[in-house]
């Protein structure tokens, strides 16, 4: 038991020193978030859409909690192998961390960087220096015969004063490992993004949209634009990237006329528009919230290709984020739509969360293909040539997004009263727009819905319908109708490797009056 404290607490205090090296310099990667991200980059597609469905917004959370309660079960095993074999076996078993740590840091999506696993090898060295210095016995604890070096002789806890000097021991270094977490926290902060973003007055947009009229709303939805706050986000980035802007630039690369290097403060120059758009994420579940509108702020991402000047073989437009992470969309979507280079989110410069400095939004199209944050590049290439980040993890290619209609009110399997009451939802069809909703009770015929004024075609559309329920078990569908007069498909499909279809359906208990 106690070899196991001892196995843990070598590897607090070996993490601790990682967190305090990799807080030094931008190009040091700490083991856990490094790992974090090899992780991210190799799960299967449908443990992600899982993972999602199960802890939403708080995925990384989930998935850090995890790396860490996998550690402390392999340092507590280190530990007492060292103990009852040989100390070699526990430095080997921390040697075999942190080249994993280190073999993370170094080959991340970018490429190779060598200097990025040095905070795995120190916290690794620190590890095995602890681990060999918890269980070395005592000389007052051994007879003459026995070997310092023979396995199964922790120190004799059961004598009080080596008990104590031992506890003193494992007390000292687990406060040392949180003073040098704390102090390595502190130390990354340095490199923070948020203090120069709260600094940031945007330009103004050439032609400002107008305040969105109240008709567009309805009681019985979702707020139609999301707050900053609770717009989902789904990504790849274990750690939100902090990018300096200062010296983030934009490079417009590949097969183009001209290559374009762009600074933070030539795009804040550049035309700027704003746009209503509902973005959507290829894991929403038939009823799902992973989707929300906002009022972005850009410059359009078709007049930026335009001064590059794409060739016309050139079929697929690709962005990389400052981490690697790559979305690929049809250069055919440059068809009048506002797709833009985002700097801008609802009033305010990007979320750190969202994008910041610098995004793509397409509407239409998923964002797994299209909505690449933290953006750094954007090269002009081909599907045959380039297959982005999620094609080879089973997600399809091309990802226009498919009509979906959502009931917000009432929730399934709420309890109501048996008096008049009003459903409502939201249904959205990017870029074409909705034309009709329809809803069914029981199974009963379609009846067409209320629908709130519409924003625009990138923008999901309102509606509600009265109804006066009877006392009873009711089940409630909605489907929606876009502006080609398509009607949304009841074929239900799963998240992979496309996007979701179906209609939602309910079930409400009416209480007897």
């Amino acid at each position: 038991m106690m070899a196991g404290a001892a196995g843990l607490v070598a590897a607090a205090v070996g993490l601790g020193l990682a967190e305090v090296i990799a807080g030094v310099s931008r190009n040091f990667r700490s083991p856990v978030v490094a790992v974090g991200d090899r992780v991210v980059d190799f799960v299967p597609g449908p443990i992600k859409d899982v993972a999602i469905a199960v802890f939403g917004n708080d995925d990384k959370v989930a998935l850090l909690v995890g790396i860490g309660l996998v550690l402390a079960i392999y340092a507590i095993v280190t530990g007492i192998v060292a103990d009852r074999r040989h100390p070699r076996w526990g430095d080997a078993g921390i040697t075999l961390f942190a080249v994993v740590g280190a073999t993370a840091a170094i080959a991340d999506r970018i490429g190779v960087k060598w200097s990025a696993g040095i905070p795995s090898v120190v916290g690794g060295v620190a590890a095995i220096l602890m681990l060999r210095l918890l269980l070395k016995p005592l000389p007052s604890q051994w007879g003459e015969s026995l070997s310092p070096t023979q396995a199964g002789h922790t120190p004799d806890v059961t004598h009080p004063s080596q008990r104590r000097r031992f506890i003193a021991g494992l007390a000292a270094a687990t406060v040392g490992s949180a003073v040098l977490a704390g102090s390595g926290r502190r130390l990354q902060r340095r490199f923070e993004a948020e203090p120069a973003r709260q600094t940031l007055t945007l330009p103004e947009s050439q032609n400002p949209l107008p305040d969105a009229p109240p008709t567009i709303q309805v009681p019985s939805a979702a707020t139609f634009f999301t707050p900053n706050d609770d717009f989902y986000r789904v990504d790849t980035a274990l750690v939100v990237p902090q990018v300096d802007v200062s010296t983030w630039t934009l490079a417009v690369t590949g097969m183009v006329g001209e290559s374009l290097t762009i600074s933070y403060g030539d795009l804040l120059e550049r035309p700027l528009i704003e746009a209503d758009i509902t973005m959507t994420c290829v894991s929403n579940t038939i009823g799902g919230g992973l989707v929300g509108t906002a009022r972005w702020l850009g410059v359009r991402l078709d007049e930026l290709l335009e001064e590059a000047g794409v060739e016309p073989a050139a079929d697929q437009i690709v962005g990389r984020s400052v981490d690697g992470y790559t979305c690929g969309f049809p250069t055919a979507a440059l068809d009048g739509r506002d797709a833009l280079v985002a700097v801008g989110m609802n009033g305010e410069a990007l979320p750190l969360d969202h994008g910041f400095p610098a995004r793509l939004v397409v509407p239409g199209i998923y964002g797994y293909a299209s909505a690449t944050k933290w953006l750094t590049e954007i090269e002009l290439t081909t599907f045959e040539q380039f297959d982005h980040y999620w094609v080879p993890r089973g997600y399809a290619r091309q990802a226009p997004i498919k009509m979906q209609s959502r009931i917000d009110s009432p929730r399934g399997l709420d309890k109501i009263a048996a008096e008049p009451t009003v459903i409502g939802g939201v249904a959205w069809a990017q870029p074409l727009g909705i034309s009709a909703v329809e809803v069914s009770i029981d199974d009963g015929p379609w009846t067409e819905a209320d629908l709130a004024d519409e924003l625009s075609g990138s923008t999901w559309r309102q509606w509600s319908l009265p109804w006066e329920p009877s006392p009873g078990r009711h089940t409630i569908t909605v489907r929606a109708v876009d502006n080609n007069k398509a009607i949304q498909t009841e074929q239900r499909s799963e998240p992979l490797p496309n996007g979701a279809s179906g209609h939602h359906t309910i079930v409400v208990l009416v209480a007897e009056q």
